[in-house]
């Protein structure tokens, strides 16, 4: 009797017999799996969580700095905006001539740069504010050549840029005064009707610091386009506004002189 009681397992039908040792197997499987998980789960955790610190480092690094395009469409579009750096040529180096050219679209992709073989000799590259050296210059593209292809890209577009009259000049290209926007002739960015420097509007504007040492075009081309972008529906109905007013201006029908007659 005593043995029968010590070992129960012998008088259980077989088939009870093997169900609770398969229950037993199970058990002890959960109870390992449940503990090879917690590994597992706390890599998958910490990848995810490294996942995250970079997209929250990525998005602070645009925060920081608005100049970066947030867009990779390169695409030619409706708005170009334009930065030009010059070299000294002549005898003394101080007439300014074309070295560089480099257009952004809206979105401040870059969609044309290139440096500019000056049909005069180059006597000054004013490196320091320009930084253009003797070695950007010796195969770059003749000056003919970028002006047709600058003039093809703004054609028909709202050009932008700063102090835009000095970059056309040097490309000797014009443009419809209807479609251009430059930022230092912008009546809001006037400091008591006096025009001021981009570096100066980008600072106020944009909270960011441009043109330390030499002038990045692509960087200046980006800041006008972008003071544009964040003032273009105030900017577009001055000038619409203008416009209407000019129209009025034209219709208004010229006082005749009436002549008095005498008795």
């Amino acid at each position: 009797m005593d043995s029968k009681l010590k070992n129960p397992s012998k008088n259980l039908n077989p088939n009870w017999a093997q169900l609770l040792e398969k229950l037993k197997s199970n058990g002890s499987k959960n109870h390992i799996s449940k503990h090879s998980r917690g590994p597992d789960t706390e890599t998958e955790r910490s990848v995810l969580g490294k996942r995250k610190e970079r997209s929250d480092e990525d998005s602070q690094a645009s925060k920081l700095n608005p100049l970066i395009p947030t867009s990779s469409d390169c695409s030619l579009t409706d708005v170009v905006a334009m930065d030009c750096e010059m070299v000294g040529v002549s005898s003394q180096g101080n007439k300014s001539a074309l070295g560089r050219v480099t257009l952004v679209n809206k979105w401040g992709n870059v969609i044309y740069d290139e440096f500019v073989r000056p049909v005069e000799y180059v006597v000054d590259f004013r490196t320091e504010i320009s930084g253009i050296r003797p070695s950007d210059l010796r195969k770059a593209k003749n000056f003919t050549v970028v002006q047709k292809k600058v003039a093809e890209l703004i054609k028909g577009r709202i050009l932008v840029g700063h102090a835009l009259r000095n970059d056309l000049k040097a490309l000797l290209l014009s443009h419809p005064k209807k479609d251009i926007r430059d930022t230092s002739e912008y009546t809001p960015f006037l400091q008591e009707g006096r025009r001021r420097s981009l570096k100066n509007l980008a600072s106020q504007f944009l909270t960011v610091d441009i043109q330390n040492g030499a002038h990045c075009p692509i960087e200046d081309a980006r800041a006008a386009m972008l003071l544009y972008q964040r003032n273009r529906k105030q900017w577009e109905r001055s000038i619409k506004d203008f416009t209407r007013l000019k129209e009025k201006q034209k219709k208004r029908k010229p006082k005749k002189n009436r002549k008095v007659e005498k008795d």
